[in-house]
Order: C-alpha cells, then sequence, then structure tokens
C-alpha cells in the first residue's frame, strides 16, 4: 500500500540565503575534518536527507517498481529552493544529499546540474553526498549485486565532486547483513542507513523488529544487534524517519475501522505536512519530536531525530507547502531546542560509533503519550526498552488507569535468519525479525500480555535489565 494513498495537498513560502553566506561558508567541507569531536552525550542531532531520484521505488538502472517518470519535477531550482529553506535559519545545517544510481547517472541537464550543485553544496557547507538504492534493494536484488553497485555508485560520486571525496555513510532503505559487512570491510564505510523502523505492509514491504536507535548489527540479520565479537558488522544501522511510537505500533495503512490510520505518521512530510497541512502537520512533528529531545533527553542522556523528504515533492505538492513546511520544520525545531545540531548521517553514525565500540552500554528508553491527532491517541502512553538482547514495548491507557501490557517483546539473543536472495521477478518482501511477540498484532501469539504473564525465562531476562518492571 503506497503511502500516497492516505494524504492529500494542502498548502508559507521559502526563501533565500542571504548573499554573502556563500563566501562565509565556502571551504566548509574541507574545514570540517579539523573540527574538535562532537560528543554523543549532552547533545541533540536531527539527520536529514533530499533524495533525488527518477522514478518512485527506484531499486536499480533497469529495475523501477512505479513507471512514473519524475525527471521534470528534478531541477536545479527545485533542490535550491529546498535547500535554502533548511538554511534560512539554520546556516551552519548540513545534510545528506542521497542519489539512486540512475540519477547518478541520468545525462539529462537538470540532474547533472543537481549533481553539480550537491557537490558544490560539499565544499560550501560540508553536506554530505550520497547513494541512495532505493527504498527496498534487499527486497528485490541479489546480495552480489547491490555491492557491486555500491562500489559503482560510490566511484560515481567521487568522480564529480572530485578532491577524492567519498561519503561517510549510504543511504540504504533496507540492506542485508552482508551488504553491510561489505560495506565495512571492503569500502570501509562504516555508518549506512539500512532499516525503516517500525516497516510493515506499506510501500510494498516491510522489515520491523529492529531497535529504533543505532546499533552495530548481527552477521545473521540486519534488524538484529550483534551479540558478541564473532557476531559483530562494524557499520552503525541507522534508521531514516522518526516514528510516533503510538502510530507505529500497528501494520501500515490496513485497518480500515480507524480513519487516517497510517503507522508511518511521525515527523515524515508525506504524513504530516501533506496530508494534514501545515498546521496539524506541525504540530505532529514537534510532538513526535518532543518524545526524543525532550523525556528522551533526559532518559538517554542524547536525542535524535532523522527525517528524509524526496526533492519532487516540490513539484508534486507545491513549493508553498513544501518549502515554508521545511523551513518552519527547521526554523521551530532550533527555536524550541537551540542547541540542536543538523548533521548528515556519515557525521551522526560516526559521532555514534565514537560512543560505543560494540552493542553492551547503550540501553535506550522512550516514552510518549500521544499527541490526540489522528491515530496518536492522547489517552495511550507507551514506554520502549531497547538493548542488546530485547527490545520491550508496553501500552496502558492513562486516562483509566489500565494494566501496563507488553505489546511488543522481540529477543535478539534467539537465531534470525534473513531470506534468501531475491530477484525482480521473485522479490522476497518480508524481511522482519519477529519472534515473541510484535507490535503490529498480526498474529495470535502478539496478544497483549501482562509482564508477569511471560514466561520465567522472559521475565528473568526482562529483569536483569529493569528489575523495577517487575
Amino acid at each position: 500500500m503506497d503511502r500516497r494513498t492516505f494524504v492529500q495537498s494542502a498548502a508559507i513560502s521559502g526563501a533565500g540565503l542571504a548573499a554573502n553566506r556563500s563566501d562565509l561558508f565556502k571551504g566548509m567541507g574541507l574545514l570540517l575534518s579539523n573540527r574538535p569531536p562532537v560528543s554523543l552525550n549532552g547533545n541533540r542531532f536531527v539527520t536529514f536527507c533530499i533524495m533525488i531520484r527518477t522514478t518512485p521505488w527506484e531499486v536499480s538502472r533497469d529495475v523501477k517498481l512505479h513507471p512514473r517518470d519524475e525527471a521534470a519535477w528534478h531541477t536545479l531550482e527545485g533542490v535550491k529552493w529546498m535547500r535554502e529553506a533548511f538554511a534560512k535559519n539554520n546556516p551552519d545545517g548540513r545534510l545528506t544529499w542521497g542519489f539512486t544510481l540512475n540519477a547518478l547517472e541520468d545525462k539529462r541537464k537538470n540532474y547533472v546540474e543537481i549533481r553539480n550543485y550537491a557537490a558544490e553544496c560539499q565544499e560550501k557547507y560540508g553536506d554530505e553526498v550520497s547513494y541512495f538504492p532505493g527504498y527496498f534493494p534487499a527486497m528485490y536484488l541479489p546480495r552480489e549485486r547491490i555491492n557491486r553497485e555500491m562500489t559503482e555508485a560510490i566511484e560515481t560520486i567521487t568522480g564529480f565532486v572530485g578532491k577524492g571525496y567519498r561519503p561517510q555513510a549510504i543511504m540504504g532503505g533496507f540492506l542485508s547483513a552482508n551488504n553491510l559487512q561489505y560495506l565495512a570491510e571492503k569500502e570501509k564505510i562504516h555508518a549506512v542507513h539500512a532499516v525503516i523502523w517500525s516497516q510493515s505492509n506499506i510501500d510494498g514491504g516491510g522489515a520491523d523488529g529492529s531497535p529504533s536507535y543505532p546499533f552495530y548489527p548481527s552477521k545473521e540479520h540486519f534488524c538484529k544487534p550483534a551479540q558478541n565479537s564473532s557476531d559483530f558488522i562494524d557499520c552503525v544501522n541507522l534508521d531514516g524517519w522518526t516514528m510516533d511510537f503510538i502510530c507505529a505500533r500497528r501494520s501500515g495503512a490496513s485497518d480500515q475501522k480507524i480513519t487516517g490510520f497510517n503507522s508511518r505518521r511521525g515527523v515524515g512530510p508525506l504524513e504530516t505536512y501533506v496530508g494534514w497541512g501545515l498546521d496539524l502537520g506541525h504540530r505532529e512533528v514537534m510532538h513526535t519530536q518532543s518524545i526524543h529531545f525532550d523525556k528522551g533527553f533526559e532518559l538517554n542522556g542524547f536525542g535524535w531525530v532523522t527525517n528524509i523528504w524526496e526533492a519532487q515533492l516540490v513539484y508534486e505538492f507545491g513549493k508553498d507547502l513544501i518549502c515554508g513546511a521545511l523551513e518552519m520544520w527547521v526554523t521551530d525545531t532550533k527555536k524550541r531546542w537551540p542547541d540542536t545540531q543538523f548533521v548528515t548521517f556519515g557525521e551522526y553514525g560516526n559521532i555514534w560509533r565514537n560512543q560505543y565500540k560494540n552493542n553492551d552500554k547503550w540501553n535506550y528508553r522512550f516514552e510518549e503519550r500521544g499527541s490526540g491527532l489522528g491515530d496518536s491517541y492522547n489517552n495511550l502512553e507507551i514506554k520502549w526498552f531497547m538493548n542488546k538482547e530485547f527490545r520491550l514495548a508496553i501500552l496502558h491507557d492513562w486516562h483509566q488507569n489500565t494494566p501496563e501490557m507488553v505489546i511488543d517483546f522481540t529477543r535478539y539473543d534467539l537465531h534470525a535468519k534473513e531470506p534468501a536472495d531475491p530477484s525482480p521477478a521473485h522479490p522476497d518482501k518480508n524481511w522482519s525479525l519477529i519472534n515473541e511477540i510484535n507490535q503490529k498484532g498480526l498474529r495470535p501469539q502478539d496478544k497483549p500480555q501482562l509482564i508477569k504473564e511471560l514466561s520465567k525465562k522472559d521475565q528473568d531476562l526482562i529483569t536483569g535489565y529493569y528489575p523495577g518492571l517487575m
């Protein structure tokens, strides 16, 4: 089911950079490497990517899951509008440019101009220029082909950016453990957007089951944190869109009984600004960010929000809405949390990697009460606990003071296995890691339970990390 099925157009225009800002930041890309290391703890981060493609759901040169040619919707003017809206009240912010393979190789004038502009932004502002092999390459292509095409794409990027430039991260959507190991060992790239958290039954596939914050993946499954050194892949796995946890517990937009139901609600523009307009959409975006920058910051010692916008949105839904929304989001984020740093995916992955050398010490906690908008029900309170050995979600109605029920208990200490190599003719669209209880509630065993109703072994595992829950 397509996300666009659940959004509709709405209507603030973006504005330009100050004329002298280019000179102020010229050469910043070369100077970033000389900056002192940024600490993970005590800081708030946003990673933002603008995606450049030629058709929707592009997987490779010849594997395109949607026939629509979007070339006319990708112009130098359009991407400049987006970059300027991003920078208007955030002049030191850096973003990631994610190009599909076709967008990297397309010889049409507009794509050449966009690539050259991205290279200019890399030099002036320190932006990252990266490869985005569609959202779902692992579902459609053999692992070896994905690896080969990643190398080809990196070489192409180095060619047009120049000066030996290489991205610090790849924007992969879903990538297998084998692909992540290849990036770490062969390409020496140690950060990748390789999971779309809570994805299930939407946009043509799913891969639920991972932590929502960074982790080192297991050689068994890209959604599973590595359990030991022999299982370890030195490539930090990053999410692409920060979700509203209340909305994300469901499967896609498949429940027709609930008006406005969408599991992908969060900071993404389609489900918020496009679907609800600037007012309500912005409220939901800021609510979702507050989960991480307020209570989440208190619980974890740092906060992270991640977001990807497709470049063609400017022409599909209009400059006023898209650039206005982008400017509003960035501006109000900086107003409410002035210390927020907008960094590239590669920068953030390496900041996290400098803090954590393996999965032994991170222990994420999140608490949310719904926003009251759409299916983010304001009577529900959800608590998430994520560590190397399991993730656990507890839900209850805080208005009625109902008991806290386990709606997700995914164990990472159990064996996991990814699907075999797919092909465009025979894709495998289910890459989820699901075992004990899953938040989507699709199986009989996913019925919510009290913690005391879990097995003794499961209770002991939870008690080892969170004795207060028992």
